[in-house]
């Protein structure tokens, strides 16, 4: 008899069906397994679906008994989620399961990524779909794919099979805010030719760990370390005052996550390497003062692997890399002027990798301004190619702008004081939605995104409250029957 760990929680359909979903490893670009889960569970629900080349999955659900008539709603989420893990820990994303545990109000899963952005979207879908007891309107239900590596199943997706104009989104991870617009934004990619030689000395490591990290669009503000920005100033620091000629370097696997771990090895002269571990425990020392407060607990470690050969940098390659890495933006370059405490344009410099025939970065830039995120996205290109490299724009999506005119809002806030006796916040989010990719794809289109509370999100310490969720379940039920 299987165990089922979250057995006994309330709303307990969603909690089952997301931790069936938490069962099948669904990473971004490993989504065909949940995508063909999505089209069983419509098959034995009776219900028409279909899915694209992509691999999105709409499910089609009749209106209740008597609101045949009503507009259609289209309930729309993804099946793909970040994955993250501590370095200690042993899972597999492409084939194990999420352990998951649950600690007084908070799901958690062990030492990885939770996903319960966005799986807890697909829950409360599949638990509306299978129960013909509630008051709803005709239902589209969009599932799509790579939402967390640039939207690209929301990109490629004929928005001619959609005939709904009222869109319900469920990406949000804050309980009591009715988002009404988002950032749009663009992976900046560089890779920059390098040229090797070879080396003999001490070969040294360097490790930059203990980072919280964090969503590089919710979390951008709240002035936490980038491993990779952190890397760039310590081997200038070395640079300046050492012979050291670089052979690797590794910093993050996302462009959505504020990197919490960058590696480097390097040769220098056996007789600096105890000068170099004093400098970097000095720098660690300084990167903590400087980060007081958002990211103590910065760690800098190095090691010797002993005297030996290695293949290293040219003089000319290591000074273009090291170019780069002190210029790469990464932060906030703006706050919005017209809402308090949003941020307006940032970027996040979340991968960076030396291969063999060139110094590979990617940097997420987002604005809620289309010229602003063009031109933070120019200065990029214009490093990268004054480097003499090569820059290309990837997974580009537009911003969603506030519409004046919304009746779904304006239902929802009226539910919403109903349900909760108080107002809800009505807001923009410096992160990416697929609203704003359907807002420009079909006409008049009329959104709002909801969610209940999920922290650290593309983190390993992610975890969703359990209360928000049932407290979510019993506002998205009403909101069901009074847009019926």
């Amino acid at each position: 008899m299987e165990t089922r760990v979250l057995q006994g929680l309330e709303p307990s359909r969603v909690f089952y069906y997301f931790e069936e979903i938490c069962r099948i490893p669904h990473g971004s670009g490993n989504t065909e397994a949940i995508g063909d889960y999505l089209l069983s569970f419509a098959r034995k629900a009776g219900l028409p679906a279909e899915r694209d080349e992509r691999g999105n999955v709409l499910i089609r659900k009749a209106a209740s008994p008597g609101h045949e008539d009503s507009p259609v709603l289209i309930l729309q989420g993804h099946m793909d989620m970040v994955c993250e893990k501590l370095p200690d820990v042993v899972h597999d994303f492409d084939k194990d399961p999420l352990k998951l545990s649950v600690r007084e109000d908070q799901i958690y899963a062990a030492g990885t990524t939770l996903g319960g952005d966005d799986g807890i979207a697909v829950a409360y879908a599949l638990a509306i779909l299978e129960d013909d007891s509630l008051v709803h309107p005709p239902l589209e239900v969009l599932i799509t794919v790579d939402e967390e590596v640039g939207m690209l199943g929301a990109n490629a997706l004929d928005c001619s099979c959609l005939t709904g104009r009222r869109l319900l989104n469920l990406d949000s991870e804050e309980e009591g805010i009715l988002l009404t617009g988002c950032a749009g934004g663009g992976a900046a990619v560089s890779d920059i030719p390098v040229q090797w030689d070879k080396a003999r000395g001490e070969i040294i490591t360097l490790n930059i760990s203990g980072l919280a990290g964090g969503h590089s669009g919710e979390e951008i503000d709240k002035k936490r370390a980038n491993a990779n920005i952190l890397m760039g100033k310590l081997l200038y620091r070395l640079e300046q005052e050492f012979a050291i000629a670089l052979s690797e370097l590794k910093g993050g696997e996302k462009d959505n996550a504020i990197t919490r771990e960058c590696r480097c090895t390097f040769v220098a002269r056996p007789e600096e390497r105890e000068a170099i571990f004093a400098a970097v425990h000095a720098a660690n020392k300084d990167f903590r003062f400087e980060y007081l407060g958002s990211d103590e607990g910065i760690v800098l470690e190095a090691s010797s692997l002993g005297e030996g050969e290695r293949d290293v940098l040219s003089l000319t390659s290591q000074e273009k890399v090291l170019f780069f890495l002190m210029q790469m933006p990464y932060g906030v370059a703006k706050m919005s002027g017209s809402i308090k405490g949003l941020v307006q344009t940032s970027s996040n410099p979340g991968i960076v990798l030396l291969e063999k025939e060139a110094f590979h970065a990617v940097n997420l830039v987002r604005s809620s301004v289309k010229s602003a995120k063009e031109d933070l996205l120019n200065r990029i290109a214009y490093l990268t190619e004054f480097l003499g490299g090569i820059y290309n724009l990837e997974g580009d999506y537009p911003a969603w702008e506030y519409r004046k005119d919304s009746p779904l809002r304006d239902t929802m806030v009226r539910v919403f004081r109903e349900v909760y006796g108080k107002e809800p916040k009505v807001a923009a989010i410096h992160a990416g939605l697929e609203c704003g990719l359907f807002y420009q794809k079909i006409d008049n289109l009329d959104c709002v995104s909801i969610g209940p509370n999920i922290y650290d999100i593309h983190t390993p310490a992610e975890h969703l409250s359990v209360s928000s969720t049932k407290r979510v379940w019993d506002y998205l039920l009403k909101v069901l029957e009074a847009l019926a």
